[in-house]
């Protein structure tokens, strides 16, 4: 198992070749004065055969790019594509195939149905939508994930790490062109943490997969490729073959800019009020 893309030799995409991208990609949310602007005019490329992170300070606007990016969330202006596909403007009942056949997703809740065993849950999404999963494929995510002696278990037998295998497996499952990692490790302890970071790595080192993955923490973004840093709702720094003591050094800049134009905006308050 991986522990840091620094290890690693980068994913093979060739030239050019993107899994998504965006366009002035914009997001704002309310109208008028009490508009909120989460994304500004985003321009991004994700790189096929990659494994991507996404970071910011709360409220930069990360979680709404991966949102947007995978379509779960209109957008206000700008396009999205995946792959050569442009995915704004496709009607509701098109984005939820899309979504569905295309796209597999992460969440920091595992999202698991309890009455259903490891196996029933990985394979539910093919099995709504009537497709028979790649058992060559379906096989190799399975192994890659150790599942292979949990399958007949259901979630309440399993550890939180074991569930979020789980649920990773069932976001490998289709062989979709991008997955999305939504904190997915936001409810596990350091060492489950840890083996699902790993697994997702592997998913592209071993699988040929792309991911994407909105994240906080520092050491989580260490197993990435690149790290893409949001700020007030822009792509603002980016960073190849993250290392966790280089990122965890470019986030606190981010928070000395902030606390230093906060600071900044308090003063002139001050400075208006006594000439008040």
């Amino acid at each position: 198992m991986s522990t840091s893309a620094a290890e690693h030799a980068p994913g093979q995409a060739s030239a050019g070749e993107n899994a998504a991208r965006a366009r002035g990609l914009t997001k704002a949310y309310g109208s008028g004065e009490t508009t909120v602007l989460a994304l500004d005019s985003v321009d991004v490329d994700i790189a096929r055969g990659r494994f991507t992170a996404v970071m910011g300070p709360s409220g930069s606007g990360k979680s709404t790019l991966m949102h947007c990016l995978a379509g779960l969330d209109n957008v206000s202006a700008g396009q999205v594509w995946l792959g050569d596909t442009e995915i704004t403007g496709l009607k509701d009942r098109e984005l939820t195939r899309l979504r569905r056949d295309r796209i597999g997703f992460m969440f920091q809740s595992f999202n698991l149905i309890p009455t259903l065993n490891a196996a029933e849950n990985i394979t539910l999404p093919m099995d709504i939508a009537g497709k028979k999963p790649d058992q060559k494929w379906l096989d190799q995510v399975i192994d890659t994930l150790g599942l292979r002696d949990r399958l007949k278990h259901r979630p309440s037998q399993l550890s939180g790490g074991q569930q979020q295998r789980v649920a990773c497996a069932r976001a490998l499952a289709s062989r979709p062109e991008l997955i999305f990692a939504d904190e997915p490790t936001g409810n596990l302890d350091s060492r489950a943490g840890l083996e699902v970071l790993g697994f997702l790595r592997d998913a592209v080192d071993q699988l040929g997969q792309s991911v994407v993955m909105v994240t906080h923490d520092p050491g989580a973004a260490a197993h990435s490729d690149l790290v893409l840093f949001l700020a007030d709702g822009r792509i603002v720094d980016q960073m190849e073959r993250p290392t966790a003591d280089a990122v965890l050094e470019r986030m606190k800049r981010f928070d000395l800019v902030r606390s230093q134009f906060d600071g900044a905006a308090g003063n002139t308050t001050d400075v208006t009020l006594d000439k008040d």
